[in-house]
């Protein structure tokens, strides 16, 4: 190992650690503080922005003036500060991560610092990336779905009644009668809510697939060809994960699908560049000789039986 790589000179008791650890903890915490304070300042446009499919979805299935209600005094509150939570979290990570940075870095290689900052930085810019693909593609889809579900189960109710001459087929409203109970969407803030956060944590946690194989694949934990024989198992999995996280719509399943897969497909390119990388690295400070690889018995075993064919 060169000297230009060498640990910090940074050792210090455990009690300084410990020290270390409260200090950048307190700083963290404090970070998140002031983060869902700034968030709840603007708690209620955020709201709004979070439920705009929901809105656009129901004032194109005909309601000019949607509405979502709550039912109990505390709820509204508490939905502001849930949404507080989540985007505080969101302001203050690069102040977490920078604390987090400052109290490993020590204990790291200058050459593993140069390889572990910028999936620091990539994390977040991911999750971001999931979360908006999240919001402007695979929630107003769902909604679409869940909403207009109903109206499309009305629409062949009343064209039930007009074939058996009760209403006229051209009309698609839900038929007045004396029995039964007429079925609407009365929405709640906090279970809409639910279903938008629901989906943005899970595309953003998907989306974090390229980071941590190529970080796995930096460490030497996985190698692309092992994550190209494994292919098909994949494809189930992420099925399974298209019919659990998604709504059962065949569209969105399938675009949930297709960009995970996609994402698999780009960490197999990433882990192949590592190592790559790391070969290149080896072979230059001279611990890979290419006349190694004719020692190999198997090797050997090989090239005989293909010098017979």
């Amino acid at each position: 190992m060169s000297k230009t790589d060498e640990i910090d000179d940074t050792s210090a008791p455990l009690i300084e650690h410990l020290a270390e650890l409260r200090t950048r903890l307190i700083r963290a915490v404090m970070a998140f503080i002031v983060g869902i304070v700034l968030a709840f300042v603007v708690a209620e446009p955020i709201l709004q922005f979070l439920l705009a499919p929901i809105e656009a979805t129901l004032r194109d299935l005909g309601d000019p003036s949607p509405t979502l209600q709550y039912t109990s005094p505390q709820e509204y509150l508490f939905t502001l500060f849930r949404i507080s939570m989540v985007f505080g979290f969101a302001l203050s990570f690069p102040v977490i991560g920078y604390q987090l940075w400052r109290f490993v870095a020590p204990g790291l290689y200058r050459s593993e610092k140069g390889a572990f900052l910028p999936f620091l930085i990539a994390s977040p810019f991911m999750f971001l990336l999931g979360a908006a693909f999240a919001q402007f593609v695979v929630t107003p889809l769902a909604m679409q779905f869940f909403l207009g579900f109903a109206d499309v189960s009305s629409i062949f109710a009343n064209l039930l009644s007009g074939a058996a001459g009760e209403v006229s087929t051209d009309v698609a409203v839900v038929p007045e009668t004396s029995e039964g109970v007429k079925i609407t969407f009365f929405g709640k803030v906090n279970e809409s809510l639910d279903i938008t956060l629901k989906f943005i944590m899970a595309f953003g946690l998907c989306f974090q697939l390229p980071v941590l194989l190529t970080l796995m694949g930096k460490a030497g934990l996985v190698s692309a060809e092992g994550l190209g024989s494994v292919r098909k198992y994949a494809v189930v999995a992420i099925l399974v994960l298209a019919a659990l996280v998604t709504p059962p719509d065949v569209v969105t399943q399938l675009i949930l699908f297709v960009v995970v897969y996609g994402l698999y497909e780009i960490s197999i390119f990433l882990v192949a560049r590592v190592e790559k990388k790391r070969e290149a690295q080896l072979r230059a400070d001279g611990y890979y000789d290419d006349e190694e690889e004719f020692d190999d018995p198997l090797m050997a075993e090989f090239d005989e039986e293909e010098g017979k064919s």
